[in-house]
């Protein structure tokens, strides 16, 4: 493509983080997306935004459902272009969005994995005799606790927490601001943190989660200490963070099913999110009802 075309695109992206102020991972899944395209244009001899039409946005599907992408990654690549797009539109760049009306294939909605109560209590039942399994304890049971995003756990500041209310304030996709509960084991986890806390972190340190130069705990050392903490633990299976999520919502909401409250705390836009965890909740029900009524146990042979 054109030095133009690569100027426009350079604009879109300062755009996102400048004006509407999305996350610096945001950004830069738009920039991997639309480099994509533009790959795919520069191979197809397309040179400017307002040459690509409908049916070669369709090709770069194609081309990306050949190259074994899934349907969601393929739909959050549409995504981004229909932005980019709009944004041309705006700025007068083109008089057309080539990408309105192209859909991405479907593909079969995994339900996400989650913990059973006891491995999620397992987890977490360590002595914590040193100040960063402390400080490993309070992040494990603040993510189960109330359900946050690795990302919204790494960013989070003292300043958002409220131990005494049992709350924290946190800002989600789309700088969206929600209040979460904070149970109680976590908020007796968090004070133990908070106790040894300054031995490492310098006084306008304004981060929950510190390393032992005190500075922010990124996201790559949360990864790596909650699946070292799994594997000491003996769990059965791999954990990750968004598990701990997921296991948050999905034990909510076989006790509670209340799918608007869990939607709120998750701080999903739309409930249709929230509702994947009927399912998990259903297959729990139903694996009950299999052991326990009496029509559902199959006869054994006299």
């Amino acid at each position: 493509m054109h030095e133009r075309a690569r100027l426009l695109q350079e604009k879109f992206l300062h755009h996102l983080g400048a004006e509407r102020r999305l996350s610096p991972l945001t950004v830069v899944n738009y920039r991997r997306d639309l480099a994509q395209c533009m790959a795919y244009c520069d191979s197809a001899g397309i040179e400017d935004w307002d040459r690509l039409n409908t049916a070669e946005v369709r090709g770069w599907v194609a081309a990306m459902h050949r190259q074994g992408l899934s349907g969601k990654s393929i739909q959050r690549a549409l995504s981004a272009l229909r932005s980019f797009y709009r944004y041309l539109l705006r700025e007068q760049a083109v008089a057309r969005n080539p990408a309105s009306g192209v859909t991405a294939p479907k593909s079969a909605r995994r339900l996400p994995k989650t913990l059973t109560t006891d491995q999620a209590a397992r987890l977490m039942a360590f002595d914590a005799s040193d100040p960063f399994e402390q400080r490993d304890r309070a992040l494990l049971e603040l993510l189960y606790s109330s359900g946050l995003r690795l990302s919204e756990l790494v960013q989070l500041d003292l300043a958002e927490l409220d131990l005494s209310g049992g709350l924290v304030r946190v800002t989600g996709k789309g700088r969206k601001v929600r209040d979460v509960p904070v149970g109680a084991k976590a908020r007796d986890a968090l004070r133990e943190w908070f106790a040894v806390r300054g031995q490492f972190a310098a006084p306008e340190q304004a981060a929950v989660f510190v390393t032992r130069r005190g500075k922010r705990l990124g996201a790559r050392a949360v990864q790596d200490r909650l699946r070292q903490r799994a594997a000491k633990q003996g769990m059965e299976v791999p954990v990750h963070p968004h598990m701990l999520r997921h296991s948050f919502a999905s034990h909510l909401l076989e006790s509670s099913g209340d799918l608007r409250a869990v939607q709120e705390m998750l701080g999903h836009a739309n409930i249709s999110t929230t509702q994947i965890y009927t399912h998990l909740d259903f297959q729990h029900l139903a694996s009950v009802y299999d052991k326990a009524h009496p029509r559902a146990r199959r006869k054994t042979p006299a």
